[in-house]
């Protein structure tokens, strides 16, 4: 029997926030204790390709903790994100709307003094008014200045840097096409390094509203989002209150950095050395979910758009979506199109107890799922408008949507309809970034 799921990943955030808000505030003649509400993770990979994952693509041998978690939970063979760049997937993410309904359609700069619309409600607002808590951590790239910045949209916490890692000068500047310099020293002349490369800030990274560090040391990015986030998964578990964690990683979006130096005689070449370190990170969290109660917390790893074919070698691997017909005549299938290979991403959802092991879907589904809480039971349910069917918290069961009584909406959605798409504007909050001097 085919299980349906979630194509597009801002339907997931949507649906996942009407979940929440309703458990906490809308169970008829029910009080739960925070206790008792799900746990959620989103880890959001960057650039990364369909064909990355070993589960999607054979010729892939660089994931095995990803693939592991493809057989004990559940695959997305035809997920979807909602654009095929970073800013609009993101800000669809967190606000179950397409970029023509947010505001958001293209990249924020590193200028850029506005961000994700101050009139959106984002899926963290909603879980904390429903008592969680909730933390992000890695790339935010929703804007960086005043209330745009993210502890001003809903998040407790804020680790990570304000856009890509490509968006700044670094001492570590790794592999890229062309390849940037580092920051410049003193009265050094800036490179002429072409409109890819950024000399004039370097990369900031962020502790809630503080820089902490800048330029940031490329090296050890990803053992800081790491620990950061292993530490706030164990904090918010012995809290005994809900967590919600979303964790925007630097993989695979160049400049590849590694953190250890490559070996001659082993070294697999900069791009599935950098996937083979977002694999270990994966498997570092999904353990640590392991050890703070797996039955109760919702792991998803995804991506926010395609690979970037432009940086060739250093980009990822589209599976079988490398659109011959485009490419035929000078184009790409990836990253910045809205061919299959840019925004058809890997998928992979993992709850134990809840969640099948290794079940694979092909669903392809269209319009908002609704959430609809069952009667007399701890369990979810989840139907689909276009097909008119509903599965249940054990993920196989079909039952008849005549059954039910009632459906609502996914609740963030339904907070943000009706809003008018702003012009993005300025406040004055201390966040604003510098020119980089030493």
């Amino acid at each position: 029997m085919e299980i349906l799921f979630l194509k597009m990943l801002l339907l997931l955030a949507g649906c996942l926030g009407w979940l929440f808000y309703h458990l906490s505030d809308l169970c008829v003649g029910e009080k739960r204790s925070v206790q008792n509400k799900p746990n959620f993770i989103v880890i959001l990979a960057d650039d990364v390709g369909w064909g990355d994952l070993g589960a999607n693509w054979a010729e892939t041998k660089d994931t095995p903790n990803l693939d592991q978690m493809a057989a004990e939970g559940m695959r997305f063979v035809d997920f979807h994100s909602a654009a095929s760049t970073c800013s609009p997937s993101r800000a669809s993410l967190l606000t179950g709307r397409l970029g023509i309904r947010n505001g958001v359609t293209h990249n924020f700069a590193v200028t850029s003094v506005g961000g994700l619309p101050l009139n959106e409600t984002t899926l963290a607002e909603v879980l904390k008014e429903a008592g969680y808590i909730t933390g992000v951590i890695g790339k935010w790239h929703l804007g960086h200045s005043g209330l745009y910045h993210p502890s001003f949209r809903g998040f407790d916490y804020y680790f990570g840097i304000p856009y890509s890692h490509d968006m700044g000068c670094t001492d570590t500047p790794g592999y890229n096409l062309p390849p940037c310099p580092a920051c410049p020293r003193h009265s050094a002349t800036t490179s002429s390094q072409g409109r890819d490369c950024y000399t004039k800030v370097a990369l900031p990274l962020f502790e809630n509203i503080t820089i902490i560090q800048q330029p940031v040391n490329l090296t050890g990015l990803a053992a800081e989002y790491a620990e950061k986030a292993t530490q706030f998964i164990q904090r918010a578990s012995e809290s005994g209150r809900p967590f919600f964690l979303y964790l925007a990683l630097a993989h695979m979006h160049v400049p590849l950095v590694l953190a250890q130096p490559p070996s001659s005689s082993s070294f697999p070449g900069p791009y599935r050395a950098s996937l083979r370190e977002m694999d270990a990170l994966v498997g570092r969290i999904k353990d640590k979910v392991d050890g703070c109660g797996k039955e109760n917390t919702f792991l998803w790893f995804t991506g926010d758009n395609g690979p970037w074919a432009q940086k060739c070698e250093l980009a990822g691997n589209v599976g079988p979506f490398s659109g011959a017909w485009q490419r035929q005549r000078g184009g790409s299938a990836a990253k910045q199109t809205t061919w299959e290979g840019g925004h058809r991403v890997p998928a992979l959802a993992y709850w134990p107890g809840r969640i099948p092991a290794n079940v694979s879907s092909v669903a392809l589904l269209r319009g908002c799922w609704n959430v609809i809480p069952p009667e007399n039971s701890e369990t979810f349910m989840i139907k689909s408008q276009s097909q008119g069917r509903l599965l249940t918290g054990g993920w196989g069961k079909e039952i008849d949507s005549n059954n039910w009584s009632h459906s609502v909406t996914c609740n963030i959605e339904r907070r943000n309809k009706g809003v008018t798409n702003s012009k993005l504007g300025s406040h004055s909050r201390p966040t604003k970034l510098v020119p980089f001097q030493r």
